[in-house]
């Protein structure tokens, strides 16, 4: 059952509709809920935020953690430390952590299974198809590809709006893993795959793998390479350097991210688990 106050008891709110009594609840319960759900109804939103969750909503903790950075005075608005819980702020207020200016906007990462013939630039002069087709209406936010795979590569692609972790995973200093399916011309030589595995001098530097091995043995024309290089198309140019040519180029791992399960050309948000695994280095 539902009862209604005229628009002169609710302040102007024309049939607001309110919860009754129920069966077992004291009278003064059931007035007191009526009580706040008119003064919720009637609150007006005025544009501000709770610090807590401006902090949380810029990815640097939970809103409980977010509390004690406050009560520690590691964090200032419009320049001046606020240590008082409950403090709210309006757009375009300056907030600091730690002395570094944040920003609340909504923390983005998309797996994407990349397929052949696109390429990782937000536009191109020549009208190619880029890897923003495929994840149009995904997000409002602008999102960036962590490393790149050239055109002619497919595989696993991270894209993010969180500088401070595709910083973290595509420099060289933090070593993530990258496993390549690869599909050569011809059969790899036995003496070629000790090269790739002792190291090999190109023309921007010496280069090893990691690891390498033959995907099928009686099929000795597709391997798996490891390697932890960001270089520019390093795995093609490795093959190319000893006289291979690379007919396909799929990447299957990228910093323990996988395309298990995700076919061609489609997308999915990384799960909070795997998120919170790659803030905490835990792939390598």
């Amino acid at each position: 059952m539902v009862i209604y106050r005229d628009r002169k008891k609710t302040g102007g709110y024309d049939r607001e509709k309110v919860p009754s009594g129920k069966p077992g609840l004291k009278r003064q319960d059931v007035q007191s809920k009526r009580t706040k759900y008119v003064q919720s109804a009637l609150k007006k939103d005025d544009g501000t935020i709770r610090l807590n969750r401006y902090l949380a909503m810029a990815g640097i903790s939970s809103r409980r953690q977010a509390d004690s950075f406050i009560s520690e005075g590691l964090v200032s608005v419009n320049g001046k430390i606020v240590t008082e819980l409950g403090v709210k702020i309006l757009p375009g207020d300056e907030v600091k952590f730690n002395g570094e200016k944040i920003s609340s906007e909504r923390k983005v990462y998309i797996l994407l299974n990349k397929p052949k013939d696109y390429i990782t630039s937000a536009k191109d002069e020549q009208g190619r198809k880029t890897v923003y087709n495929l994840i149009k209406g995904a997000c409002r936010e602008r999102v960036f590809p962590v490393g790149r795979l050239d055109r002619n590569s497919m595989g696993v692609l991270l894209l993010t709006n969180d500088g401070e972790l595709a910083a973290k995973l595509a420099h060289p200093k933090y070593m993530k893993k990258k496993v390549y399916h690869v599909f050569l011309d011809k059969s790899l030589k036995p003496s070629d795959f000790d090269n790739i595995t002792t190291g090999v001098t190109l023309d921007d530097g010496f280069i090893k793998a990691d690891e390498l091995s033959y995907v099928n043995p009686a099929k000795r024309s597709e391997v798996g390479i490891e390697i932890h290089s960001g270089r520019n198309r390093i795995v093609r140019r490795i093959f190319e350097h000893l006289g291979y040519k690379v007919i396909k180029l799929d990447r299957v791992l990228f910093a323990g991210l996988t395309k298990k399960n995700l076919p061609r050309g489609k997308w999915r948000f990384l799960t909070d688990k795997e998120v919170n695994m790659l803030k905490m280095n835990v792939f390598s």
